[in-house]
């Protein structure tokens, strides 16, 4: 009887293996920072034990077959996320940040819970895979993946659900960890969970596609605008979120899953290490570049696409998505470069050019890593390209652009007025919502 209840509650495939391990790694992490961090907090153990629930809920959902486990264990999650970020509920700035963030979650619950009525209705399944296993696609299961991609926007801030996420700073810092290295991520997984079937709807595949690239432009803008160091982080994983969107609506699931992962563990490392930012290092890149540099970035650039589309066994310009892929690693690797040639281009060349090569390998090699893990799943199936792909990488290529030779810090003063007026609103409207905001130090209660 308890092996029946087991099999027809829980799924353990290589997607779920994965999202475990990743969960329970992080939470590790985040738990071995915060016996030190949290010493002497009144709220000390009754973190760890909301912190431990969370993680197993984590891993109950990740793993759940059927549909009504699946959203219990999400509430619940999103529950506890919430309480963790009201860590001290005598300060008026969390409870407002947590409320707000409950209000967003709720919404997407509802999406979700809708979603998966429809699905019920439709076929008459409580279970996931055989949902996955439908041959056709019917009205109702359309209208109810849409519904499904509504709750995953809100999970995972993307555009226009970003709010809570850049209002939720006065966690404490292991709790932002945790949030934006793992539950965050929970609207990419509700994706690749069903992405046999999103595989079936070209156009909702290409809407991810459109947010995905909307979120990422405006995070990697927002980013660069903050003035401290958890704005930034909350902007820039916004825009990982819009990217790792952008890699589900283009048909590469596995891909995607691989930059949940890696970012993930990234995230955790720059939130828990947050506190040294103030004392570390940077290089001042200048503004614009050399032209000398400038043709030698891109020039790393392309090698470092190359390698990463040898690692990833793919043709460096295919005629479909993965070409997108490969022009981001372009971007990504000129830009890795150009503070390796900022000072001596000529003499820094080589130099540039193996470390674009082999970060290129890296990430390539990782992607290809988890495409082999979840080969069977088959959920690796590029799309034709269209003109929101083109126009999406044309806009990101464009931004790069602008920001290495159309921004100039000396002249700022003399922008046309419609440029400061668009970077005020674009100021304004990354900003947390005012009752998340400390506006006094009396205001803060630390009981």
């Amino acid at each position: 009887m308890l092996l029946f209840i087991l099999t027809s509650l829980f799924h353990l495939d290589r997607l779920a293996v994965i999202m475990i391990a990743v969960v329970v790694f992080i939470g590790l992490c985040v738990g071995s920072f915060a016996y030190r961090y949290l010493k002497g907090d009144g709220q000390y153990r009754a973190f760890f034990v909301r912190l431990s629930l969370l993680i197993t809920s984590v891993v109950l959902m990740v793993s759940a077959d059927h549909i009504g486990f699946l959203l219990v264990s999400w509430c619940i999650s999103n529950g506890l996320l919430v309480r963790l970020m009201v860590h001290k509920s005598g300060w008026k700035a969390a409870r407002a940040s947590g409320w707000l963030a409950a209000k967003n979650f709720i919404v997407g619950s509802v999406c979700i819970a809708t979603a998966l009525g429809l699905f019920y209705l439709s076929t008459g399944e409580t279970s996931i895979q055989a949902l996955l296993r439908q041959p056709m696609i019917s009205t109702p299961m359309w209208a109810a993946l849409g519904f499904l991609m509504v709750g995953a926007m809100s999970q995972s801030a993307i555009w226009p659900f970003h709010r809570w996420l850049l209002s939720s700073l006065n966690s404490p810092t292991p709790v932002s960890a945790i949030m934006h290295a793992g539950l965050i991520n929970g609207g990419g997984f509700l994706l690749v969970r069903f992405a046999p079937l999103y595989l079936q709807s070209p156009y909702l595949l290409t809407g991810l596609v459109v947010v995905g690239f909307l979120t990422a432009w405006l995070g990697t803008l927002w980013k660069l605008m903050q003035p401290d160091v958890k704005r930034m982080l909350a902007c820039s994983t916004m825009g990982q979120m819009g990217f790792m969107f952008v890699q589900c609506g283009l048909g590469l699931f596995p891909a995607a899953v691989a930059h949940l992962v890696w970012h993930g563990m990234f995230k955790a490392y720059l939130f828990l290490s947050s506190g040294s930012a103030a004392q570390e290092k940077r290089v001042d890149q200048g503004y614009p570049p050399s032209l000398p540099a400038f043709f030698g970035a891109l020039l790393c650039g392309l090698v470092g696409s190359y390698s990463f589309a040898l690692a990833t066994g793919k043709t460096w310009f295919a005629n479909d998505t993965t070409s997108v892929l490969t022009g981001v690693a372009f971007l990504a690797g000129s830009q890795f470069a150009l503070p390796l040639l900022h000072a001596k281009p000529l003499r820094a060349l080589p130099l540039a050019l193996l470390g674009t090569g082999l970060a290129g390998l890296a990430y390539g090699g990782s992607v290809q890593l988890i495409t082999g893990l979840m080969a069977p799943m088959a959920l690796m199936q590029p799309q034709a390209l269209n003109g929101f792909h083109i126009a999406g990488l044309l806009a990101l290529v464009l931004a790069w652009l602008y920001r290495l030779f159309a921004r100039n810090p000396e002249k700022t003063k003399q922008a046309p007025a419609w440029v400061l007026k668009g970077y005020v609103l674009a100021l304004n409207a990354s900003q947390p919502h005012p009752t998340t905001i400390t506006n006094h130090r009396k205001h803060y209660q630390y009981q």
